[in-house]
């Protein structure tokens, strides 16, 4: 296999997630894909013999095209034609990354259309597809330090736009929902937690992203029959979640969102020096 085919046989493996982190930061599938096109351009014409990470690579310079697209669009005041266009919640690919899709509502939408392109940017990336602020700030031209600020930033105006969801989930019902997600994972009850996930629900932690009730169901299942200490309802962060305690100290925690009376998305700490220093009331 001539090298060029092989170089676009890596490539095709990423166009599904490279055209999710495009749609998501652009808020248009047409635009995406003429994103997604020029990442193939540019890597067509680059020595990619070097890069480990082909992936997290490809991923930079899609993020890198979208900053230049928004840059430009906020410059001529333009829109995109379909920003309430549907993101695919999952996209093929060996690494199984994804959007949050509607997991925070229509409202989030929105709210990213009144983020700068860099705020933009440094949230899509990090929140939604975990890739380092290291790797961010490379593609806005920032420190780390000010690429963390300008998604702790983008991420406060999300948090508004949950709050201002027109279907919000009531206090009493969240908690309903972590003790069927309780109650399921340890009997390893996979029906029953599929029926409290939202189908496209997001799991993140420290190591990378999970999505889609059936992976996410079958992670908890599993996860329950070797879970060590116990876990306890609790307010992470101010959050609906679990506290997970071993000698009666907080190791692990998880914090839910909730969209549409379905558990949408599933933040999860599992450092437990992380855990420990983290705002936990228990329930």
């Amino acid at each position: 296999m001539r090298d060029e085919d092989f170089l676009a046989e890596r490539f095709e493996a990423h166009r599904g997630h490279l055209r999710a982190v495009a749609q998501r930061m652009l808020g248009s599938v047409a635009e995406a894909e003429d994103a997604v096109q020029e990442a193939w351009v540019r890597t067509s014409r680059s020595d990619t013999s070097h890069v480990d990470n082909l992936g997290g690579w490809l991923t930079t310079v899609v993020g890198r095209i979208c900053l230049d697209m928004l840059r430009s669009r906020r410059s001529r005041a333009e829109q995109p034609l379909d920003p309430e266009a549907p993101v695919p919640a999952t996209v093929p690919g060996p690494e199984q990354d994804a959007l949050l899709a509607d997991s925070v509502g229509g409202a989030l939408l929105v709210v990213l259309d009144t983020l700068t392109p860099a705020e933009r940017l440094a949230f899509v990336l990090h929140d939604l597809f975990a890739v380092p602020y290291e790797e961010i700030a490379g593609v806005i031209g920032k420190s780390p330090a000010a690429t963390r600020q300008l998604a702790s930033r983008a991420r406060r105006r999300v948090r508004g736009a949950q709050d201002a969801d027109p279907d919000p989930v009531a206090p009493a019902r969240r908690r309903e929902l972590v003790d069927a997600f309780l109650a399921a994972a340890r009997e390893g009850d996979f029906e029953g937690l599929l029926e409290v996930l939202d189908p496209d629900v997001v799991v993140r932690t420290e190591a990378g992203v999970t999505t889609g009730a059936l992976a996410v169901a079958k992670g908890a299942a599993t996860y329950s029959r070797h879970m060590v200490g116990v876990p306890v309802p609790a307010l992470v962060e101010g959050a609906t979640g679990i506290a997970l305690l071993a000698d009666g100290r907080v190791a692990r925690t998880l914090a839910f969102t909730f969209v549409h009376d379905r558990i949408a998305v599933i933040d999860i700490t599992t450092d437990p020096a992380r855990a420990a220093r983290t705002d936990v009331i228990l329930l």
